[in-house]
């Protein structure tokens, strides 16, 4: 545990739920962790038993999150659905956001329960988009995604041909989505839940790490489901995409930060990676000053001389990365530059050699 995680507090023991079981964290809120093929290995996942009411109710539950689309996960769930369900079925599933760890099967989940998807528009669309396969606005790979960052200095040929060859790589994990759903939007109150007392969800969208990300906070029993925007051990990724290549990404999310500041310090935080924790306004003044020092090292580095994405990779990470993680930080390398640029500490500036370039201004 850092530094920083001393300053919060896990109300959990380090135990955490296997592959296929679940873990109650709060009356009738239940945590599911999956594995994912990455350097980031897992995913939280979320259970909470429900009713639905009015012609046709019934009791079941409601899946906030997926995992991605492989036959492991699958497993994992058919798991889930023989020994961790009390015999009840899915009644629906609520994604948080369009990243395929958090949406990649919820296809499968739908189909196989005849259930409604649950996403803000935001997020619905540029799934459906990305699960296309023309490799458009995903930073994973593909022809776009590497014209995108050897304009921003990733030159090497080697890297470049690695990045061409993903172009399939969201497809592979998100392999389709359902045709319908259901729109989240901000404020929106869900009952979620077999208590009236209890089951009401308020919709927090943020903004930054996805296009219109959803979180949920119950005041009843002062939980919040963060998804990607709050997290404990790690920062979230902000990053320029190729779809919007003069985004603000990291103002974005900055700004979606304060949308949680008026929630309680104690209230318990459901993250999509780590562990359940509380201390929240400690968790985002943590995260603000984390991206206030990663500024001031950008400016920095571009005081001493003109900089591109990929030079600024080596100042705020300092340490080797594969493929897969290289698109996410040059991605969040470029959103700390465009902060500085939207601000006008820094103007942008395109070579002859085709690579852009932030320097400040004369």
């Amino acid at each position: 545990m850092n530094a920083l995680e001393h300053q919060l507090q896990y109300p959990f023991d380090e135990t955490m739920p296997a592959p296929g079981t679940r873990q109650e964290v709060a009356p009738g809120v239940y945590w599911l962790r999956m594995p994912l093929p990455f350097a980031l290995d897992h995913i939280n996942l979320w259970l909470v038993r429900d009713r639905l009411d009015g012609p046709g109710g019934r009791d079941g539950w409601t899946v906030i999150d997926c995992g991605i689309a492989n036959d492991t996960i699958k497993a994992h769930w058919e798991t889930v659905f023989a020994d961790a369900l009390d015999g009840l079925p899915v009644l629906r599933v609520l994604v948080t956001h369009c990243h395929p760890d958090h949406v990649g099967l919820a296809h499968w989940l739908c189909k196989h329960w005849d259930v409604r998807l649950w996403m803000s528009l935001g997020d619905y669309m540029s799934a459906r988009v990305l699960a296309g396969g023309s490799g458009v606005g995903s930073n994973a790979g593909g022809d776009f995604a590497a014209s995108h960052f050897a304009r921003h200095g990733l030159v090497d040929p080697d890297h470049l041909e690695k990045l061409r060859a993903r172009k399939a790589y969201y497809p592979s994990m998100v392999p389709d989505l359902p045709t319908q759903y259901r729109r989240l939007m901000d404020g929106d109150m869900v009952s979620i839940g077999t208590d009236p007392a209890t089951s009401g969800w308020r919709v927090i969208t943020g903004f930054g790490h996805a296009p219109e990300h959803v979180a949920l906070y119950n005041a009843a029993t002062n939980v919040l489901i963060s998804g990607d925007m709050v997290l404990p051990r790690i920062s979230t990724n902000v990053s320029v995409f190729d779809m919007e290549p003069e985004a603000n990404p990291l103002q974005l999310y900055l700004d979606s930060l304060g949308k949680y500041e008026h929630l309680p310090e104690d209230v318990l935080i459901l993250p999509s990676h780590g562990r359940p924790f509380r201390n929240l306004h400690t968790r985002i003044r943590q995260l603000r000053e984390h991206h206030v020092d990663r500024l001031a090292e950008t400016l920095a580095a571009c005081v001493e001389k003109p900089c591109n994405a990929h030079d600024i990779v080596g100042v705020i990470f300092r340490r080797q990365f594969d493929i897969h993680q290289l698109t996410f930080a040059m991605g969040e390398a470029l959103a700390h530059l465009h902060a500085l640029w939207h601000r006008g500490q820094l103007v942008r500036e395109c070579g002859d050699d085709g690579v852009v370039r932030f320097r400040v201004p004369a």
